[in-house]
Parts: structure tokens; C-alpha cells; sequence
């Protein structure tokens, strides 16, 4: 089925078997407008909004929010807006690790278990570069935890849930499984091996040095979020608020809130390999070859793929009240960032709509 978007100047963008796509290039003026466009759902009067951001060449090209951030006070997304980036966190929980790698502090091919001794023993073979890489077979912590369950999971939790399986999913390296539980035992070892609190250490080591002044780790009682979006899940014709889960303490693998005044100074950090060097970024960028001779489609908390316009970055962030997306161009000099404060939506499909205006 072929549902058309928008209609703008000498562009039309379309929705084919779920998959956006660009059948004429937008002239500049006309961008802004179709951007508007994709984003009508999200502006829909007292309704949870979006953000969009997008970064062309180092300047931020279009900066945009649309609906509300809190429906109880009808405060308004704008760019300042911080909303829970899930799994988009995991490219701030690899910088970490590759941080402390680049001081000597961790080592890609180290075991698990040599750092954390409380691992079940099924996972202590698994390296940090293969808990980076979703190829470890450690089997996911969410699977673990009960729906009855009401307090909430931290990163020091998931070495126990684990112990409730008595193996890997496969062995380590062969084969490509996400799984949650290796970012939370990253923030671990970030911890372990930096002498202190991982959330401060993101603060300190990368939030302060990029600008990121209003991103955090969030920790309840601990730390506070300014300018917070709450999450919403659609209920028939209303929207309900359901901005925690039991698993949403867990900072590792999702745990982080920034808006896209603060994405825009990270990318920025990115593009220069300001924290980890080239080599390290380029480590980072590139996916990860199994144990048989196959390759993952997954570097270091990124997707990577390559197409007609290069390598292309991208991740997805799901949780409870948030629907995330990111892609990043590198080569192109190119990236688009959506963020939501509700569930469901495709903000992968207008990103990538988004995206296609500027090639």
C-alpha cells in the first residue's frame, strides 16, 4: 500500500510496505515544511511530541520539536527538552569502555570475569569486545525479571539475574545476539576499573568535556533531570503516562536522558574523535567479524552498514514511554536524530525520510 506523506514544491515523499522514500529532491526552502510534515502525528493538540535534529557539514540545519513534553502541565518539547534515550545510550556506554582502553585501564580482549568476579561462570569467558558487540551469548537480564516485579533493576542486579540460566545463548564470538546485559556489565567494569560511580564518570569524562551540561545518567534520589519529557503510552483514544518500568534504572544499556541542544554538541565530539583518537572511533565504526569467518552488522553500540553513500551509522531506542532513532553518516557528514516521548510510532522511517533531503 502506497500512503502519500506531504506534498511540497518538487517533492513527494512516500510510505511503501513501511519503508520511506524520497522520489524528488527537495530545492532548500522547501525542507523545513516537509519536515513539519512527517512530524503531523507528533503535533496533534495535547498530545506527547517528538524532536528532530539534524547536523549537515558540523551546522545544525534543522533543530524542531512538536507536541508536549509533560500533559499534566502542557509544557511544550523544545530543544532543551531531555528525553530518556534508551539504547541510544550504548554509543556513551562504548565511549566509556574505550575511554579507560585508550588509558590502558581495560583491554579489549579481557574476560569479564577477571574484572567482575561476582559473573556467573557460564559468562566469565565473555570480553569486553564481544559484550560491545552483542556476540558474547550472555543471555538478556529483562528475560529474568518478573511483570509482578515493582522495585526496580540497577546495573549491580544483573550479574544475579543472569545466574538464573545455567548457559550462554552460544559460545562467545560465534554467532549475534543482542542482548541488554552486556552494556549493564560494561557500566560495571567502567566503574570497577575508573574507581568510581559510572554515572559520575560519564559526567566527568564525557557529558562536561562535550558541553553536555543538562545530559545525565539519571539515578532517582541521586541526580535530577531538568527540562524532563515523561513518557506516554497510547490507550485507545488518550494518551497515558508510563514513564518508568522496573528495568529503567538500569544505566548501562539504556539508562540516559539529553535533548538535542546536547546531541548536536555530541555529534560534534564525534566527528573530531576528540575523546578516543582515530583509531579507537574507527574501531568503534566497524562491525564485528565471528569466530566462523561471518560479519555482525554491529560495531561498538552502533549498527554500521554501508551502502551507495558510504558507512552508515544508525541505532534504535525503545523503552517504556520513548521511541528513539539515530543515523549518522560519517562519510557524508550527515546525521539525523528523532526523539519521542511515547511508545510506538516508526521514528526510524522519518528519520530516514529526513535524512534523504539531504543527500
Amino acid at each position: 500500500m502506497l500512503i502519500r506523506i506531504a506534498v511540497t514544491g518538487a517533492a513527494i515523499l512516500a510510505v511503501n510496505n513501511g519503508c520511506v522514500t524520497t522520489r524528488v529532491s527537495l530545492p532548500i526552502a522547501s525542507r523545513e515544511g516537509t519536515v513539519d510534515s512527517l512530524f503531523a502525528a507528533y503535533s496533534v493538540a495535547g498530545a506527547p511530541g517528538a524532536g528532530v535534529l539534524v547536523i549537515d557539514h558540523g551546522r545544525v540545519v534543522i533543530s524542531r520539536s512538536y507536541g508536549l513534553a509533560n500533559l499534566a502541565t502542557r509544557t511544550p518539547a523544545t530543544d532543551r527538552t531531555n528525553y530518556r534515550l534508551a539504547s541510544l545510550s550504548k554509543q556513551f556506554t562504548a565511549t566509556a569502555v574505550l575511554i579507560l582502553v585508550r588509558e590502558g585501564k581495560l583491554g579489549l580482549d579481557e574476560p569479564i570475569g577477571a574484572i567482575l568476579p561476582g559473573v556467573p561462570a557460564h559468562s566469565r569467558g565473555a570480553t569486553i569486545r564481544q559484550l560491545l558487540t552483542h556476540t558474547a551469548g550472555v543471555w538478556d537480564y529483562e528475560d529474568f525479571v518478573p511483570d509482578s516485579q515493582t522495585t526496580q533493576v540497577h546495573d549491580a542486579d544483573v550479574p544475579r539475574l543472569i545466574a538464573s540460566a545455567d548457559s550462554l545463548y552460544f559460545p562467545g564470538g560465534s554467532a549475534w545476539r543482542y542482548s541488554n546485559t552486556g552494556y549493564a556489565l560494561l557500566a560495571l567494569a567502567v566503574e570497577r576499573r575508573a574507581g568510581m560511580e559510572y554515572a559520575r564518570f560519564l559526567r566527568e569524562r564525557i557529558f562536561l568535556p562535550a558541553g553536555m551540561a543538562a545530559t545525565v545518567a539519571y539515578e532517582k534520589g541521586v541526580s535530577e533531570v531538568s527540562n524532563r519529557a515523561l513518557g506516554y503510552q497510547p490507550r485507545d483514544d488518550r494518551f497515558v503516562e508510563r514513564d518508568q518500568s522496573s528495568t529503567s534504572a538500569v544505566l548501562g544499556d539504556g539508562g540516559i536522558y539529553s535533548s538535542l541542544h546536547d546531541l548536536a554538541k555530541w555529534d560534534a565530539l564525534l566527528d573530531a574523535h576528540a575523546l578516543l583518537g582515530d583509531a579507537l572511533q574507527r574501531l568503534a565504526w566497524t562491525p564485528q567479524r565471528l569466530t566462523g569467518g561471518g560479519t555482525t552488522r554491529y560495531g561498538f553500540g552502533w549498527f554500521v552498514d554501508t551502502d551507495s553513500l558510504g558507512l552508515k551509522l544508525s541505532h534504535h531506542g525503545e523503552t517504556s514511554g520513548f521511541t528513539n532513532f539515530i543515523i549518522k553518516r560519517p562519510d557524508r557528514r550527515l546525521t539525523v536524530i528523532v526523539l519521542t516521548n511515547r511508545a510506538g510510532g516508526a521514528p526510524w522511517d522519518i528519520a530516514e525520510a529526513v535524512a534523504r533531503l539531504y543527500r
